[in-house]
């Protein structure tokens, strides 16, 4: 997959979620899914695929008269981007400070607290 910005809506990211789950998918495959969770129209839902489709997160593969949608961008590139623009926004990119606020203000548990030490000892090697 590609390395490109990932600047996508909240609703975007739920129509990838679905396409990264599974893919290929039609657009009408898209919709039934997206359906568990949203109350969309399926005319949004097209609109939302053509707007990835333009963004270059979604391919499109025409097969006949269906066509076919796939990631053009990985989940984990999007996290990347995501949390690199938040990180940047909402505190001015010290990841100090983000780790900090989260650490007092959230209730850890002795496995998220051992699993983070772990990560943290890995970064050190």
């Amino acid at each position: 997959m590609k390395h490109i910005a990932c600047k996508i809506s909240d609703a975007e990211w739920q129509v990838m979620k679905i396409f990264w789950n599974k893919s290929p998918l039609t657009a009408t495959q898209a919709i039934e899914a997206l359906k568990q969770d949203t109350l969309w129209s399926p005319k949004t839902i097209h609109t939302l695929i053509a707007r990835l489709v333009k963004k270059e997160a979604l391919g499109v593969n025409k097969d006949s008269n269906l066509f076919h949608y796939y990631p053009l961008v990985s989940k984990e590139d999007c996290i990347g981007e995501e949390t690199r623009s938040f990180l940047q926004k909402v505190c001015d990119g010290s990841l100090h400070l983000l780790l900090a606020n989260f650490v007092k203000n959230e209730s850890l548990s002795a496995k998220e607290i051992e699993d983070l030490r772990k990560l943290l000892d890995q970064k050190m090697t």
